[in-house]
């Protein structure tokens, strides 16, 4: 498949990026400094620069055909809704978008670890609900993870609905290269389009 990575200088956006070139994807990689997206090159990889603020670099680049994977994260309110518009506007064939479990649809879930989410995030919470719900108008997939850890893909991961979404449990992680497979796992073959996932490792 052509698949496109956001934010693919970031740890995430680097597993996915590497994981897609690993399983035989073509990929372009787009970051505001394509230089820091630190994987060798390869003739299936095209590192390009973009940035959500700038519409029009986003649609330069995004198109009918595209399949957008985003690892954008921030520590500002406003950018991940304005990443989310800028891709959904840039009107690819499908958007596959990395949230946080406890936030938006995924909060009642995760019980009271959502309350605590809330207070870290601030002012980004409301950014990140609406951003997750641009995509999911748009018929894409946000994938909600838990805490973010380094290390290896969890060999017993799976790839849950809310329905079956387990209490958010503040100690537990969950790997990015485990987030990373489980979301090209939804690219190559959908199974929660418009909705809500959850990536587990165990």
């Amino acid at each position: 498949m052509n698949l496109t990575v956001l934010a693919a200088s970031g740890r995430t956006g680097i597993a996915l990026t590497r994981q897609a070139l690993r399983r035989g994807h073509t990929v372009t990689a787009i970051a505001r400094d394509p230089e820091r997206i630190a994987l060798p090159d390869s003739p299936n990889l095209r590192k390009v620069a973009g940035d959500v603020n700038d519409a029009a670099s986003i649609a330069a680049v995004v198109d009918g055909d595209s399949v957008v994977l985003s690892a954008l994260g921030t520590d500002r309110a406003g950018i991940l809704l304005t990443g989310a518009r800028a891709v959904v506007a840039a009107g690819p064939r499908r958007v596959i978008w990395l949230g946080a479990y406890g936030t938006g649809p995924s909060a009642e879930a995760a019980g009271e670890g959502a309350g605590v989410l809330a207070n870290v995030l601030g002012d980004r919470l409301a950014d990140k609900v609406e951003a997750d719900n641009t995509v999911l108008a748009a018929r894409g997939t946000v994938f909600h993870a838990g805490m973010l850890a380094d290390g290896p893909e969890s060999p017993r991961r799976r790839t849950v609905g809310l329905e079956a979404a387990p209490p958010f449990d503040l100690g537990a992680q969950v790997s990015r290269e485990t987030v990373a497979a489980a979301m090209l796992d939804e690219a190559e073959a959908p199974g929660f389009p418009g909705a809500v996932a959850l990536p587990l490792a165990e």
